[in-house]
């Protein structure tokens, strides 16, 4: 049993966190927010690359606009970097095509050091 717990916890500890954070303009919030949620993560998820998602408004103002992130989970950074070669490049187009000029998104890797429930 020991064991186990310890081969689980050193999984956790590997994993990448895929942060996206993304601002979008008062206009199209709303638009953005139901795409997001319907199309775009499940389209993500459906690429088998990720284990989780989730959607977090960010607690800040700003003006113009809100902001949020959005955190995928993966196993490591070779199933990341399978991802970003074989999908996110159309899934960001398809994203430019219908939000363009009212959203600015940009990209951070996480290493997960350590995670608790």
């Amino acid at each position: 049993m020991l064991f186990e717990l310890s081969l689980t916890f050193t999984k956790i500890l590997l994993m990448i966190i895929y942060n996206v954070t993304v601002s979008v303009d008062y206009s199209a919030n709303e638009e953005w927010l139901d795409w997001m949620k319907r199309t775009h993560i499940p389209e993500v998820m459906a690429t088998g690359k990720f284990i989780d998602c989730k959607l977090s408004k960010i607690l800040a103002e700003e003006e113009g606009g809100k902001s949020y992130s959005i955190q995928y989970l993966c196993e490591n950074m070779d199933t990341l970097e399978g991802y970003q070669k074989n999908y996110a490049p159309g899934l960001q187009q398809k994203h430019a095509e219908k939000f363009g000029g009212n959203t600015h998104a940009f990209r951070t890797l996480l290493e997960v050091v350590h995670h608790e429930k």
